[in-house]
């Protein structure tokens, strides 16, 4: 049952007077510089009270804070339109817009998502999780402005991060000769998860060298008039631009894309900051304002260690120590440690990683072959032809990107890999169901977009040591791409010591004549689990067989298990279209086996919200029970009572092949 923030706060309401008597974004337009301050206080107080007990992404929400009150003052909220780009600093949005009280569920099942959801409320008017998007969305809000005639403005808040994203480019591109009336706020914190890479973050780091609001100078007092806070501040700076070194035509890259630029601004400052923005929406065409904020801000240990920061489990809010994470090795660590081994024999092998080094293990691979290791930036695109080059000329590179993410790089994985039959190793971090974060990066798809993909090699580990066979047989595999997929977290390990991996083949960890399973991934522990309770329990003998290849399939185990039994259930931790049970289904009508009854059990035809991973695999039937039942309808005689969420999620069906 989840704790309401109402009964969490009944003791210390007074101390959020004004957050607790807030109605909406609109009841800013009333305060004046003190009671800004002190809301500013307020909201970082109760992120901090809060977040350090339920956990959440941290650092950057407390870094927006007074550009989101500044933004909400000085914009007509919500006829104008501001478009946060991924998420991770939308809490302050989300307090600010009706959900202060509901703020202890974020990420929790049941609760507010940790993310923008355009179904969660009407301030929430593009829903985001993946970065780099925000510039391309608010252009489309400002055409349709445009088109229907209407009044209003439209802002894009992008973080220097995702500016390393190629979208945000594009958008650029397209959005400097457009002429469009609209704002972005660039939020430079110098970070996006980890440090900031690439020639961006470069040219960022010398425009920050700039005194605040040296850019405005000039164009500001051809647009302005004498008395507009923007002329005199621009009209001040003109002295101190002479005693101070710092590059030439700064901001001149965003001007050459059609941009009006503004900054360096304060970022922390929200009274200044909302009368800047009240003189900026009288500028017409694209502007881009530059603002400088500190990730972490107003938390000692946050503003220390902006990295570890950035999301966090439960912590002491005194010291910043947060609970300690489960031990055991998990996927993540089992391959960077495999990795790392065969680097140290194979000069050939390097790492790519895009903006995620901690996540995905390659800070390790990084500390000992700092030659061999490259963070694109948030660029998968890029990320996955570059690997591509790199392989085509003779070396074995290895990206590493969370599932989710590598949707983006779709074209690159079938054009530029498969198409010439290049030997990139795609370590799919986060396969499966991520929990908390939910339906925005849940990597789910990746069975299905990849096996669907000529020429690709698709394998998962059952367990952590199978984990480390895997990336060494993955290594050794020259004659094309192979999409070696794996789980957040750890888990039981099933045998440590795995029989080592031959290409396409299957292990057999049971047999039984009534029934089989087929397992793809970690889930196997599923199925051996409940063939041991329906042993047991049922008298029913299963086999379960660990796929370990989704593709290509063992037919030589598969087929003679599935004629004996008559009954077959699939499990998967991904979609059922498309995946790993489709094609068990198409192997077993391609040898002539209708008389087969099939059963899948995956994630349904629809997106799937967050929560504890136990309980969403239950909703979905992909648990023990899940399996009973399907068993049961197979052979006909009930095994286990339906749960009432089944209903809701379950999407297996008997399938005659």
């Amino acid at each position: 049952m989840i704790e309401t923030m109402d009964e969490r706060q009944a003791s210390t309401a007074s101390e959020f007077p004004l957050l607790d008597k807030l109605t909406g974004p609109e009841d800013l337009k009333e305060m004046n510089g003190d009671e800004l301050r002190a809301l500013a206080g307020e909201v970082r107080q109760g992120l901090i009270q809060t977040i350090s007990r339920v956990g959440g992404h941290f650092a950057p929400n407390l870094g927006v804070i007074e550009l989101t009150l500044a933004l909400y003052k000085a914009f007509d909220i919500p006829r104008d339109k501001v478009i946060w780009d991924v998420g991770h600093q939308s809490y302050p949005h989300k307090m600010l817009t009706g959900r202060w009280k509901k703020l202890a569920t974020i990420k929790q099942y049941g609760g507010i998502s940790g993310f923008l959801r355009r179904d969660e409320s009407r301030y929430d008017v593009w829903g985001a999780g993946h970065a780099s998007t925000s510039i391309s969305a608010a252009l489309g809000f400002a055409k349709a402005r445009d088109i229907r005639g209407e009044e209003g403005h439209v802002v894009a808040v992008i973080g220097d991060g995702s500016m390393t994203g190629g979208m945000a480019l594009e958008a650029m591109l397209n959005a400097g000769i457009s002429k469009t009336n609209f704002i972005v706020v660039l939020n430079d914190n110098k970070m996006s998860i980890a440090e900031n890479v690439g020639a961006m973050a470069t040219y960022l780091a010398k425009l920050r060298l700039m005194p605040l609001y040296q850019r405005a100078e000039a164009r500001v007092k051809r647009t302005f008039e004498k008395d507009s806070l923007l002329y005199k501040t621009a009209a001040g700076l003109k002295h101190a631009a002479t005693h101070f070194a710092a590059p030439a035509n700064t901001g001149l890259f965003f001007e050459e894309l059609g941009f009006q630029y503004i900054g360096p601004l304060d970022g922390h400052d929200t009274e200044n900051l909302a009368a800047i923005f009240e003189e900026v929406k009288k500028i017409k065409g694209p502007v881009l304002l530059h603002v400088l904020t500190t990730k972490g801000k107003g938390y000692e240990p946050a503003e220390g260690d902006q990295r570890s920061f950035h999301a966090v489990t439960p912590f002491t809010v005194e010291d910043g120590k947060m609970e300690k994470k489960a031990s055991g090795t998990t996927f993540t660590q089992a391959f960077v440690e495999a990795l790392n081994t065969e680097a140290e024999t194979d000069k050939s092998i390097v790492a790519i990683t895009a903006a995620m080094p901690d996540g995905t293990g390659l800070a390790k691979f990084q500390q000992k072959f700092p030659d061999r290791y490259f963070d694109v930036g948030i660029a998968e695109q890029h990320g996955v032809t570059f690997a591509a080059g790199l392989a085509a000329d003779g070396m074995t590179p290895v990206c590493a990107i969370y599932s989710t993410f590598l949707q983006r790089a779709y074209d690159q994985i079938v054009h530029d890999v498969a198409l010439q039959n290049l030997p990139v190793i795609f370590a799919l971090d986060r396969g499966g169901l991520v929990g908390d974060d939910g339906a925005t990066h849940h990597g789910v798809f990746d069975i299905a977009y990849m096996r669907s993909t000529p020429g690709m090699t698709m394998l998962s580990p059952k367990d952590t040591a199978e984990m480390g066979e895997m990336v060494r047989w993955s290594l050794r595999h020259k004659t094309g791409p192979v999409a070696l997929r794996y789980p957040r977290g750890g888990g039981e390990v099933l045998d440590p010591n795995p029989a080592p991996i031959e290409w396409g083949k299957a292990e057999v960890l049971r047999e039984g004549e009534d029934l089989l399973l087929i397992a793809y991934g970690p889930i196997v522990s599923v199925a051996l689990e409940a063939a041991r309770e329906l042993e047991i329990e049922h008298g029913v003998r299963a086999s379960v067989v660990n796929a370990r290849f989704c593709k290509p399939l063992d037919a030589e185990t598969i087929l003679p298990l599935a004629r004996r039994a008559g009954c077959v259930i699939t499990l998967e931790d991904g979609v059922i279209r498309g995946g790993f049970g489709s094609a068990v289904i198409e192997l077993l009508q391609e040898n002539g086996m209708g008389d087969v009854s099939v059963k899948t059990l995956g994630l349904p035809d629809a997106f799937v919200e967050h929560g504890p991973i136990p309980i969403l695999r239950g909703l979905c039937g992909m648990d023990t029970l899940g399996v009973l039942n399907a068993a049961g309808e197979l052979l006909g005689k009930p095994l286990a009572p339906s749960t009432p969420g089944e209903t809701a999620l379950a999407s297996r069906s008997t399938v005659r092949v």
